[in-house]
């Protein structure tokens, strides 16, 4: 289980739009990972129209924000489309940095385990290490939270 101060794993990634992302070339900057379960679901639309309406303000305090999920690029593309968002999307389609960062877990519901990203967020310093992590986020506020703590590193 990854902690503060530990070494963000690296990552590259396919992104919406087309291209990729990898953290080797964010060094120097901060840089806010969130990680959510699904596409075009309620909660998961609030957190990235969330985050995409506060990009301007995490750029002015020197953060690149990225999503996470398992969705394909495709879906992504959709997603980014229907609801307009500004905030980049990761695919993740084999769980491997969901795993490396620890948020493909088991989930319970209604009796039924199955594994789901748990919805989580990592700010990493400029120097690719973890600053603070927010695991079971509620979406509420999050995004303000965050900033907050970008600010203050």
């Amino acid at each position: 289980m990854l902690e503060p101060s530990d070494l963000a794993p690296a990552f590259t990634l396919p992104r919406d739009g087309g291209g990729e992302v990898s953290l080797a070339d964010l060094k120097g900057q901060a840089v806010v990972l969130f990680f959510y379960p699904r596409d075009d679901t309620p909660g998961c639309t609030k957190e990235s129209i969330g985050f995409s309406e506060h990009l301007p303000a995490f750029a002015d305090a020197g953060a690149a924000v990225f999503g996470i999920s398992r969705d394909t690029v495709a879906k992504h593309d959709k997603f980014v489309a229907k609801h307009g968002l500004t905030v980049p999307l990761l695919s993740d389609a084999d769980s491997t940095m969901c795993e490396d960062y620890g948020v493909w877990v088991e989930k319970n519901m209604y009796g039924r385990k199955s594994m789901g990203i748990e919805r989580s967020t990592f700010l990493i310093d400029g120097d690719g290490k973890i600053a603070r992590i927010w695991r079971k986020v509620k979406v509420p506020s999050h995004v303000e939270e965050v900033l907050e703590a970008v600010k203050a590193l």
